[in-house]
């Protein structure tokens, strides 16, 4: 499973996913366990806020993209591209990664209160 966690600072899980243009990206061995590899920093055409093109997106490499927040265009957008959004409140990224992996992030898809924002 390959694993990208919105960021602002390489260091937290962050919201405004998309917006978002610094991805901690994450590789689960085949014990299950997700090891950090190199981080993503798009530029600003490619953030998915503003990214209108059905073209490829660096992020279509990803299983699983696990954010603090983000909108409902943004969940669309990303399951539009195969990519499956999850809500963490765990700060830690490497904590978060492991959770996903457990199954135990909720599904941004199922989650109440994420605001309309337009897709």
């Amino acid at each position: 499973m390959r694993i990208a966690i919105s960021t602002m600072n390489f260091r937290t899980v962050s919201a405004h996913a998309g917006r978002a243009r610094r991805f901690l990206i994450y590789e689960t061995t085949p014990d299950g366990e997700p090891v950090a590899q190199t981080p993503l920093q798009l530029p600003p055409s490619l953030i998915i806020h503003d990214f209108h093109c059905r073209g490829p997106h660096p992020l279509d490499d990803v299983d699983v993209l696990i954010t603090a927040g983000c909108g409902m265009g943004f969940v669309k957008r990303m399951g539009a591209r195969g990519v499956s959004v999850l809500i963490s409140t765990e700060p830690n990224p490497d904590v978060a990664a492991r959770l996903a992996v457990q199954g135990a992030l909720p599904d941004a898809a199922t989650v109440e209160g994420l605001k309309a924002c337009h897709g």
